[in-house]
């Protein structure tokens, strides 16, 4: 009977590290944010069904004297319940596999020495010890991780190697693209025009941390020589990152394109952010080239700092002159935006050069990014007249302003990968576009928005009151400060609906809307929310 039990609570202990994995990785593996995530909520520490289930096993075989009860509570303990949704599965890379055997081994280990100091080893005092060393697995799972990180960091090594190697083998001209947002639709818009006359190669989806660059580069170039630029996107949570990131793809030009409150939970101050994402201009070569969007205030300061000395700057807010005098480069102006697309004109400010360009992109924040990726394109030899009927036809990023229509004939907007406050107010506008029928805003709000998070929800529910006739938010609790900004605009209350999920979400929207009707779906939480 001992064990069963000992194999038992094993068991589940290792059944409850693997679903405490998920939310570990999504923590980037980061063990003061997981148990900082894990205490926000006492029950993900210490769940009630388990423990239920044992203090009343406990308490039955104690009064019929009887081991098998405390083994038929044992088992209801550790079966594992539904998870209630998932959106971001266990990813199983090498690296988590290391772990999850490195955790069950160490809470093996823990369970055996809990046994062996036992004095009086019976039913009783072995299922204490296993529950015990069950609501210890987050410890085991981050104790593993800790184990392994002399393996890591000699794999990570011997990584970076290669991908140095690799990239140094087809030295192609690098661009770098850093900011707040913006990072990866300014990319994918800056290969597709590069992409009319050189071969270039961009980093996928969002691949811009260390060790997510160097996996692109070994597993997609290897001995392709052709790459002429390579664009490597620069993202951080932290100081010094970025400034690692370069020193695996050193910068021939650098792109910066907003410092903004996204993710500002890690950094603390926006001068943080703005000292991190600096470290992409800092580690330019002297012979470089920065471009910098002017119309963001802590960018601008960048900029005049005076280094490199080929500087770029845009803006969509001033005109000619006033451009002229701030020794401003390229500009936009004369903005219009229909369910078509955009139409805005592009002048060259130094020499005049103008260009009406329209495209079937939306969202008035992509004209700050395209401004950044017509600076660089013209710079590297690309005509304005070409770079004009490139974006003509150029397409969204992936979960970013992408509309279809479903065969309901719904249409349907794609907004939910990572929502910041400028983006949103241009994804509303989009939305109050579609006059048509309802307009339904779906919705968990944005998050690690630091000590601005609040404001900048209440501003993102005073914003969906204009543009949106229906609301449907996501999680009561962070989704408080948008309700009060939509309780302060004197929207119809009785047409918000607060579900705890999407699949919730997503099936009032199929059964109330019909055609003509239009959706967005504006930020997706990860499961961690």
């Amino acid at each position: 009977m001992l064990l069963i039990l000992a194999v038992l609570w094993l068991a589940g202990t290792w059944l409850r590290i693997v679903h405490q994995a998920r939310f570990y990785q999504i923590e980037d593996y980061m063990g003061r944010r997981y148990f900082g995530w894990l205490l926000k909520h006492p029950l993900r520490l210490l769940p009630l069904r388990p423990i239920g289930a044992w203090l009343v096993g406990l308490a039955l075989a104690w009064l019929m004297d009887s081991d098998v009860i405390v083994s038929i509570a044992a088992l209801i303990a550790v079966i594992p319940q539904p998870a209630r949704e998932i959106k971001k599965p266990l990813v199983r890379t090498r690296r988590m596999i290391r772990i999850l055997l490195t955790s069950f081994v160490i809470s093996a280990a823990g369970h055996f020495f809990a046994l062996s100091w036992l004095t009086d080893v019976n039913a009783l005092a072995a299922s204490a010890a296993g529950m015990g060393v069950y609501l210890l697995a987050p410890m085991w799972l981050v104790g593993g991780n800790v184990l392994m990180r002399p393996v890591e960091a000699g794999l990570r090594r011997r990584y970076l190697a290669h991908a140095r190697r690799t990239l140094a083998g087809i030295n192609p001209k690098i661009i770098g693209i850093t900011g707040s947002y913006g990072k990866t639709t300014s990319k994918a818009f800056l290969r597709d025009i590069l992409s009319l006359r050189y071969h270039t190669y961009a980093t996928p989806k969002s691949y811009n941390t260390l060790m997510g660059i160097s996996l692109a580069i070994n597993r997609d170039l290897g001995d392709d020589y052709r790459t002429e630029y390579f664009i490597s996107e620069m993202g951080a949570y932290m100081p010094g990152e970025i400034e690692a990131i370069c020193q695996l793809t050193p910068p021939d030009m650098a792109i910066v394109t907003d410092i903004g409150p996204q993710h500002l939970e890690r950094f603390g101050t926006l001068e943080n952010t703005s000292r991190a994402k600096y470290e992409i201009i800092k580690n330019l070569k002297p012979d470089g080239v920065g471009v910098f969007n002017w119309d963001n205030g802590y960018v601008r300061n960048m900029a005049a700092r005076g280094y490199p000395e080929t500087r770029l700057t845009v803006s969509r807010e001033l005109d000619i002159g006033q451009a002229r005098r701030q020794g401003v480069t390229w500009i936009a102006g004369d903005l219009e935006e229909s369910l078509a697309g955009l139409s805005f004109s592009v002048t060259h400010v130094e020499s005049g050069e103008r260009a009406r360009l329209q495209t079937g992109l939306m969202g008035e924040h992509n004209v700050t990014n395209l401004l950044l990726c017509i600076a660089a394109a013209h710079h590297e030899g690309i005509s304005l007249r070409d770079i004009a009927r490139r974006v003509r036809i150029l397409k969204p990023a992936e979960s970013r302003l992408v509309r279809k229509t479903s065969a309901a004939g719904i249409t349907i907007i794609n907004d939910a990968y990572s929502a910041n406050p400028r983006g949103a107010a241009s994804a509303l506008k989009v939305l109050g576009l579609h006059d048509g029928g309802r307009r339904l805003l779906i919705t968990p709000g944005m998050i690690e928005l630091g000590p601005m998070q609040d404001a900048e929800n209440r501003r993102l529910g005073e914003l969906a009151a204009r543009s949106a006739t229906d609301i449907i938010l996501i999680g009561r609790e962070q989704t408080r400060p948008i309700l009060a900004g939509l309780a302060a605009s004197d929207f119809d209350m009785a047409r918000v609906q607060v579900f705890e999920t999407l699949a919730e979400a997503v099936s009032w929207q199929q059964q109330h809307l019909a055609a003509g009707d239009t959706a967005l779906f504006l930020n997706d939480l990860p499961d961690t929310y």
